[in-house]
């Protein structure tokens, strides 16, 4: 080969690799983007007790990661939904298991979902046990909607771009 050839295939593996490097910075920015909530939710406030302080994201919504059953997920809170929505594909990889068929209200419509329960739902340091929750074939993606069966419990104050979540003791 030729020191021609070399520098070319050289000048073309730094190219893909400096792409690659960028492909990931900018998929790491949109998803920071997306979810600004990624970590440190917990904050001690004056009186001693704790609360989960959520940033609203670039559309408005306030998307968090949490967990089910000791699983990561991402929660897009919703105080419309009336129970914690899951899509099929996440629920599978938490292993819940569909129950009773039921219909239910979206923004899209009348929905058939399925209901279920998780063992454990958690967002910061908010642990509740036992929440009611439904699969929802028809969700596309991997945002679980974080509805009233969980967030009834808690108080929520909004002020600004900043949900405050705090559990009643």
């Amino acid at each position: 080969m030729s020191s021609g050839t070399l520098y070319r295939f050289g000048s073309i593996a730094v190219l893909l690799a400096l792409l690659g490097g960028l492909t990931f910075v900018f998929a790491w920015l949109l998803d920071k983007q997306h979810n600004p909530n990624q970590s440190n939710l917990t904050r001690i406030i004056s009186d001693g007790s704790s609360e989960v302080v959520l940033a609203r994201n670039r559309n408005g919504h306030y998307v968090a990661t949490g967990e089910i059953n000791g699983k990561s997920v991402q929660f897009l809170l919703d105080t419309g939904a009336t129970q914690v929505s899951i899509p099929s594909a996440v629920a599978n990889d938490l292993g819940l298991v569909r129950g009773a068929a039921m219909l239910a209200q979206t923004a899209n419509g009348t929905v058939k979902v399925y209901a279920t329960r998780a063992d454990e739902v958690r967002l910061g340091h908010i642990v509740l046990q036992n929440v009611p929750a439904s699969i929802n074939p028809g969700m596309t993606g991997a945002d679980v909607l974080l509805g009233m069966s969980f967030l009834g419990h808690l108080e929520i104050i909004q002020r600004g771009d900043v949900l405050r979540l705090r559990s009643p003791e």
